[in-house]
């Protein structure tokens, strides 16, 4: 496909920065576009999309979702899809000082002269980077404000599961996979141009749309104190409820099997394989778990064809599993036996994230990683056996023990332990149970490998992140800690620590209070968040997921100045019959499961995973996957 002809007010360069501005920013390589696979198309008469991921390029470059979308929409041929990220701090200033608009890194046009422009929510602390997004492009923060000449803009990710805290800010919310309307979508909107309706009235016939949220088209009227009243449609045509999408055949959807390849190292630099998607473990906690409901997974050959793909289209040096339990993959043997013929005599690295560590992946692992410096990755998430009932995390004292053990006679001598603090029904002897199965875990290194066999310490790594309530899933509900109590928590752990036998082979680490208590609060929140997050914005926030960047300071701040309680939103306990902000999404999984879950948590009842028995939650609705195999 040709290239288009530079747009207006482009550097003699071919590109929207000068060489001058280029040489003074940290990684100018994030600006410049054409890398290998990216795609170029005379934009005339082309329908032109922008995607956006609200976050440094090296981050949004890693992300699979973005690439499936771009490879998708590329395809059709009346549609040009470009990308952009946020730009750095340095950048930033010098675009706002000189008003250079922010641009798509293939055409380096401006992002105002789109159609579309799409923003993935991957995670609540880039909702202000998506204000430096619309900012930097010269597209007014609200909706109601912008003109016919603005992009639509549209918004999906995890975080849209609650689209309500940037309800005022997106003019359409995609709830769910993107593979199944965006056809539907394009020709509406072409439709729509060449009748001449109005923007709004564009707004109004998308929202009509199967998995498609028009904010603009509802009210929300409050009780006096505070929580929702009422959730309704402004128009009769309006659907009161808004169904997730899915894709129930993985295998015969899209898949970029020439994505693109970055000139600087990306976060994730390496061949990408979805293997499933869903989770048949129904962790309580996890919003991923509930929300991709039910468990569908990719044809194994379909895999293979994919990968001798990918490595020939992209020089990547190594291919990932992507799923969120790989070890439930039920064809997980055969594509790890195919990738290591394949490929390890090619000097292909494999990397198996998210698997449960069993003899089986040890002895997998041992095949394609040096174990010398390679690190065993353990979530117990919590400290006791109570808790991981309570939490139904489907893992036994035993099984992480015998998990080590086995890892230990394999060679390995480092192991990372993920935990959270704060989880509802949480006592100080959980807490502790943190440290002491850290300690027992280094113990057990001692014990398994003999004295004259030891090459070096065991490390034991143990990190707690802070329970943040989402949508979706049985602790919506819950209370969540003040950050004075979740760093009271941190103190009892790390007091814990120091009292184990084997403490100096246990390193603690643990996550921002300040931080977890805004992602509570934009978690669970509704509409009148939006003036909080352009009054942050406004004093500089910007970049809070990075520490570097973090300031809690001028959170506190736009919270007095906007007259927001934030302890409303994320230290609550919501009753069950409380109306939700996002009450009126339907993702298959029903309320009365989540109920029942939720009592079940307080019991400390493990319920059983898919494959083991059906619990009847509701995502059999959409006739497909693991509800439905044989």
């Amino acid at each position: 496909m040709g290239r288009g002809l530079l747009g207006a007010g482009k550097q003699v360069n071919g590109l929207a920065l000068s060489n001058e501005i280029l040489m003074s920013v940290d990684k100018p390589a994030r600006y410049i576009g054409h890398e290998i696979n990216a795609v170029y198309k005379d934009p005339g008469g082309l329908v032109r999309f922008v995607m956006c991921f609200p976050d440094l390029y090296e981050i949004g470059m890693s992300h699979l979702g973005i690439q499936i979308l771009y490879d998708m929409l590329n395809s059709f041929d009346d549609v040009w899809c470009e990308r952009v990220y946020s730009v750095w701090t340095d950048l930033h200033r010098i675009m706002k000082d000189e008003h250079i608009p922010l641009f798509a890194l293939e055409s380096q046009d401006p992002v105002k002269d789109f159609d579309f422009l799409g923003i993935t929510l991957q995670y609540e602390m880039c909702y202000t980077n998506m204000l430096q997004i619309l900012d930097l492009s010269g597209i007014p923060f609200y909706s109601s404000d912008r003109g016919e000449d603005d992009p639509i803009v549209i918004c999906g990710g995890p975080c849209a599961y609650n689209p309500e805290p940037l309800a005022d800010f997106t003019d359409l919310v995609y709830i769910g996979e993107g593979e199944t309307v965006y056809r539907r979508l394009i020709d509406l909107y072409k439709e729509c141009k060449s009748a001449g309706v109005t923007r709004r009235e564009f707004i109004h016939e998308a929202g009509k749309l199967p998995g498609i949220y028009a904010p603009s088209c509802y009210e929300v009227s409050y009780n006096d104190d505070g929580t929702i009243k009422s959730f309704d449609p402004l128009y009769d045509d309006m659907p009161d409820r808004i169904v997730k999408e899915v894709v129930c055949d993985l295998s015969d959807t899209y898949y970029p099997v020439k994505p693109i390849v970055p000139y600087i190292k990306a976060t994730q630099d390496r061949v990408v394989l979805e293997i499933q998607r869903g989770c048949i473990r129904g962790c309580r906690f996890c919003q991923a778990g509930s929300v991709y409901r039910p468990t569908r997974e990719r044809d194994e050959k379909k895999l293979e064809e994919y990968a001798r793909q990918m490595i020939a289209n992209t020089g990547h040096e190594e291919i990932s599993l992507s799923s969120l339990s790989s070890s439930d993959y039920s064809h997980l043997e055969q594509i790890c036996d195919f990738l290591i013929n394949e490929f390890s005599s090619k000097h292909i690295n494999i990397s198996l994230p998210s698997l449960r560590v069993d003899a089986f992946s040890l002895d997998v692992m041992s095949k394609v990683q040096d174990v010398r410096k390679s690190v065993i990755t353990f979530a117990p998430e919590a400290g006791s056996q109570r808790m991981r009932n309570v939490i139904n995390k489907g893992l036994t004292r035993e099984d992480i023990l015998k998990g080590c053990r086995e890892a230990f006679i394999g060679g390995w001598t480092r192991v990372k332990l993920y935990f959270m603090l704060g989880l509802p029904f949480e006592t100080e002897e959980d807490m502790e149970g943190i440290a002491e199965l850290s300690n027992e875990i280094a113990k057990l290194y001692y014990d398994t490998i003999p004295k004259e066999e030891r090459k070096t310490k065991v490390s034991i790594v143990s990190s707690t992140s802070f329970f943040v309530p989402k949508p979706f899933t049985p602790f919506q509900w819950a209370s969540m800690n003040t950050a004075d109590e979740f760093r009271y928590k941190a103190h009892v752990v790390n007091e814990a620590m120091r009292k184990q036998l084997n403490y100096k082979s246990i390193k603690y680490n643990w996550h921002s209070a300040d931080v977890s208590v805004l992602e509570g609060v934009f978690a669970r929140g509704d509409r009148r968040l939006a003036k909080v997050l352009v009054r942050a914005y406004e004093k500089g926030c910007l970049f809070d997921a990075w520490t570097e960047t973090f300031s809690f300071a001028p959170w506190q701040e736009a919270f007095n100045e906007t007259g927001t309680d934030p302890e409303f939103y994320y230290n609550r306990v919501r009753s069950l019959d409380e109306i939700l902000p996002w009450d009126f999404i339907d993702t298959g999984v029903t309320k009365d499961f989540l109920i029942r879950e939720y009592e079940n948590a307080a019991k400390g009842t493990v319920t059983p995973n898919c494959r083991q028995k059906c619990s009847g939650c509701g995502a059999a609705r959409y006739k497909g996957g693991v509800c439905y195999e044989s």
